[in-house]
């Protein structure tokens, strides 16, 4: 059984993953402060997480390991 998913597509979705979080972390307090609580500390977290993960992929594809 093959993952349905390759490690570019992976990569591809938590550049762009972080990429949201972090525009989410930045704009929607400022803007929607009383009307939605968010924890701007733990989107930041997770968008650091997924760029972790961007970047561990990246280094795969270049070492040759995937």
């Amino acid at each position: 059984m093959n993952f349905p998913l390759a490690i570019p597509e992976i990569s591809l979705w938590l550049a762009v993953t972080a990429i949201i979080l972090l525009i989410t972390s930045e704009a929607i307090p400022s803007v929607f402060a009383a009307k939605i609580p968010l924890n701007r500390f733990l989107l930041r977290i997770l968008a650091i997480g997924c760029g972790l993960g961007f970047m561990f992929t990246v280094i795969m594809r270049f070492a040759g390991l995937a």
